[in-house]
């Protein structure tokens, strides 16, 4: 498990990245910029073709990709194709491709999702699913966990399949938060089923729990995987496109809030070492959730590139946009906002690893036993 979760997480970043790059170097080409280089991976350089102005290359660092376009920081290039020396339109069409390539990737993972893979639902008695198959049948599963519950300090994770509690089994929802609370206080069993992994998880019911929470701190639901025909998903994956983008949009409104406002990071922010773990955790739970979960990645890596703030695409087309105005390049300024930029990008980077870090501690303790 160890080693599919190592390889899935490379792959997921290297796709994410590749594709946002990759959106970068078709709209060079198409504005008629000269491109150098066009890498899959970061140097060193494994191997490169060069087919006419442009070397395609494999690097050995297998986490994404980049673009070498003529000027993109120089305005004092002679060459007509270069970067700087292009209009506007032809500049700004570049610099957002990245962005859009990832909007369209989580897109197609949404629309592959509802029309092949299979989409985990919520299924009520009686609902109307539309022309929807079920894959299978439904199961009480978790949703959601909340922050410092006792679901989540026993290691409940959405997706998870209840089994049964107190070897008791429940397909009725009302049936087993009754039983729970019921033993308010005391200590229950649980049994669930991650992927193929049976795991038992001893938790107490809370005999007050904080409102608008359950005894235990977790959302159940019945949960199904539906498959549509092609021609219902088209517009459901549109749908779902937006739900997801306008959800990570609030989420990150209250990074903001928190960070700028009273200067910290909110729950379940995650850096690489939280993906990392998310990665595990939906690759157990099967291609439809990981399928899910890198589309969801692919709307963050969008909006975070969006943002205008210097060091990312958007912070570059603010910039542009000032230049648009004023009618005057200012490189100078550019580059030194960018430098201030990717050290605080950085800064962030680091305090959300070092926080993860703690988060997954006893994991990360419980994966070196299993090595050494």
């Amino acid at each position: 498990m160890i080693l599919l979760t190592i390889i899935v997480f490379i792959f997921i970043l290297g796709l994410l990245i590749f594709v946002h790059e990759l959106g970068h170097f078709v709209m060079a080409k198409r504005a008629g910029m000269k491109v150098d280089e066009f890498g899959f991976g970061f140097p060193p350089r494994m191997f490169g073709i060069r087919r006419g102005e442009t070397i395609y290359s494999i690097n050995w660092i297998p986490l994404g990709g980049f673009v070498k376009i003529v000027g993109e920081d120089d305005t004092t290039s002679g060459d007509p194709r270069a970067f700087a020396n292009k209009g506007f339109w032809a500049r700004f069409s570049v610099l957002i491709a990245g962005v859009g390539m990832n909007v369209v990737l989580a897109w197609f993972l949404l629309f592959l999702g509802l029309s092949i893979i299979g989409t985990p639902v919520e299924v009520r008695e009686g609902q109307d699913l539309g022309g929807a198959r079920i894959i299978g049948s439904a199961q009480l599963s978790i949703i959601g966990v909340q922050p410092n519950s006792p679901a989540e300090t026993a290691g409940f994770r959405p997706g998870d399949v209840i089994l049964g509690i107190d070897g008791n089994r429940y397909t009725n929802i009302d049936e087993m938060i009754a039983y729970t609370k019921s033993r308010a206080g005391q200590s229950v069993v649980y049994e669930l089923k991650r992927g193929q992994e049976i795991l038992s998880r001893g938790v107490i019911p809370r005999e007050n729990p904080p409102p608008d929470s359950g005894p235990v701190g977790f959302i159940p639901a019945m949960v199904g995987k539906v498959v549509y025909p092609p021609i219902s998903a088209l517009p459901l994956s549109f749908v779902s496109l937006w739900a997801k983008v306008t959800g990570i949009l609030a989420a990150f409104g209250l990074l903001f809030k928190g960070l700028f406002s009273e200067g910290r990071l909110i729950e379940g922010l995650s850096g690489p070492v939280g993906i990392a773990v998310l990665t595990r955790d939906f690759t157990r739970l099967g291609l439809p959730y990981l399928n899910q979960f890198i589309a969801a990645l692919s709307i963050n890596l969008a909006i975070i590139n969006a943002v205008p703030f210097p060091a990312l695409d958007g912070g570059r087309i603010l910039f542009l946009i000032i230049e648009k105005i004023r009618g005057l390049k200012s490189i100078k300024w550019e580059r030194i906002a960018n430098a201030v930029g990717f050290m605080l990008l950085i800064t962030l980077m680091v305090a959300i690893t070092y926080r993860d870090i703690g988060r997954f501690s006893e994991q990360f303790k419980r994966l070196f036993e299993r090595i050494l």
